[in-house]
């Protein structure tokens, strides 16, 4: 059952591909949350502007439609203006590359409003206080705001990631032999397209419920010395 006629090792190889894909797109969420989240917070208007033009435009965009824009649109885009300027290139985008900063775009969209929630759920009085004892804004940023913001932000980002993970599938579509692509090789070789998907949603779900174990012990890790009431 697990050896598919000598495809299995396919199917292990895509996951672990699927795994890289996440992880990388999940460091470029994190990254254009983080800083989307502050500019929606600051008191400069068209930062705010900005970032809640990100997250309105690309939340409203299914993410397929995205991907497919990116990958074959992107290129034709530049090629299109090179010839314009009377240049002749030809680009061809890596799949890897492409896929992971698409789907890292689309749910920094997501991951932005998980920031700013967890920014405005830290105590104001702490903050004054901070304010008080003479610290600067960057300085009780860094102590204050930062490390709780964290203890707040991680269920919410604990769900981002598990979408996000199930969303890495949508890359098949440009030729990356991630998990959903290579069980698709394996089913039209083996024609049992049963038993090669199934063993590819058991790869998705392992996946899942080791998340979720490290996102309970990042919950509790986050949590400590937290007074409960």
């Amino acid at each position: 059952m697990f050896d598919l006629e000598g495809y299995g090792h396919l199917l292990l190889e895509g996951g672990l591909l699927t795994l890289k894909v996440g992880l990388f797109s999940m460091v470029i969420a994190l990254s254009l949350g983080l800083i989307a989240a502050l500019f929606k917070l600051s008191k400069i208007w068209i930062l705010g502007f900005t970032a809640g033009l990100y997250t309105t435009v690309i939340r409203g965009i299914p993410e397929l439609v995205l991907i497919l824009l990116v990958y074959y649109g992107g290129p034709t885009l530049i090629q299109d203006f090179a010839a314009m300027l009377g240049r002749d290139i030809y680009v061809d985008l890596n799949p890897f590359f492409a896929g992971s900063m698409t789907i890292g775009f689309i749910y920094g969209a997501f991951a932005t409003e998980v920031f700013r929630g967890a920014f405005m759920a830290v105590s104001r009085g702490q903050l004054e206080a901070a304010r008080a004892c003479g610290m600067s804004p960057l300085l009780s940023f860094r102590r204050i705001q930062m490390p709780q913001m964290w203890r707040f932000a991680i269920p919410g980002l604990g769900n981002i990631w598990m979408v996000l993970i199930k969303a890495t599938a949508l890359i098949s579509v440009i030729q990356l032999p991630e998990l959903m692509r290579n069980a698709d090789v394996a089913a039209r070789a083996t024609r049992k397209p049963f038993s090669c998907f199934f063993m590819a949603s058991l790869i998705y779900l392992l996946i899942t419920i080791l998340s979720l174990v490290f996102q309970q012990w990042a919950e509790k890790r986050a949590n400590r010395g937290v007074r409960r009431e």
